[in-house]
């Protein structure tokens, strides 16, 4: 009985990853959008949407800064502070100027701006797209990856660390699971980000943060402690696209 009981546990622990649940999308900053604006936009109060991405002070969000903004389902239009215009004067002025540039002057310019454009990279490459998460916590690896499952730690890696020690979260993202409901993994929590990535943190020896919680990346979500079958305290640590577990260092700086 107790076989089956595991067994059915189990099976409700990965069936979390097929709950449609609300999670949230990023949001890049243009320039003259404010975080006032943004969160009118979406519906999210400003001070907590400030929280959860980590900003101190709203007034210098930089240009180009990708907010998680909890759950919204698509990226929406944002208002924007238009720039004050160039007066008539500084225009003509600025004509006057282009108008005594030497022929060799112009020619030069459209060099170096033609210079400059080849040396901007036009995409990220791949392998910078991938490794988009941060370490949990810093220890010694002491169990690699394998998609072959072992009992009791499931398919990621562990890092050993003191007994109590702090667990972050790898990425901004909403808490699907907090319990200790799932046999073999003591307090367990699952977080649910952006492009249908989830994280998973489990031997905790307490659990900080309750299920529809959103939170942000290097939050602190957990306290770390022991597996279940004893040993030495660690930290299991999954990562998963949708259901497919995936090597969590490729996803790791």
């Amino acid at each position: 009985m107790l076989k089956i009981r595991s067994v059915i546990l189990l099976l409700g622990f990965f069936c979390l990853f097929l709950i449609a649940c609300e999670a949230g999308i990023y949001h890049t900053v243009k320039p003259g959008q404010t975080l006032f604006r943004i969160s009118r936009t979406y519906a999210v109060d400003e001070s907590y949407l400030a929280r959860v991405n980590g900003i101190s002070n709203p007034s210098q969000l930089a240009v180009g800064t990708r907010l998680y903004i909890p759950g919204a389902e698509k990226a929406l239009a944002v208002p924007v502070i238009k720039a004050q215009s160039v007066s008539k004067s500084g225009s003509a002025s600025t004509k006057r100027k282009k108008t005594l540039s030497s022929p060799s002057q112009t020619q030069t310019k459209k060099s170096k701006t033609v210079a400059t454009t080849v040396k901007i990279p036009a995409v990220k490459t791949k392998a910078t797209q991938v490794k988009q998460l941060q370490w949990p916590l810093r220890g010694k690896v002491v169990r690699s990856f394998s998609k072959q499952a072992v009992a009791g730690s499931g398919k990621g890696i562990e890092i050993a660390v003191r007994t109590g020690s702090s667990v972050a979260a790898a990425e901004a993202g909403k808490v699907i699971y907090s319990g200790d409901g799932v046999s073999g993994y003591a307090h367990l929590i699952i977080l649910r980000h952006e492009n249908d990535l989830f994280t998973v943190y489990g031997f905790n020896r307490k659990n900080l943060v309750k299920q529809g919680d959103f939170v942000s990346k290097g939050e602190r979500i957990a306290l770390s402690g022991t597996p279940p079958a004893g040993g030495q305290s660690r930290l299991h640590f999954e990562v998963r696209k949708g259901k497919v577990a995936v090597n969590p260092i490729l996803y790791l700086p």
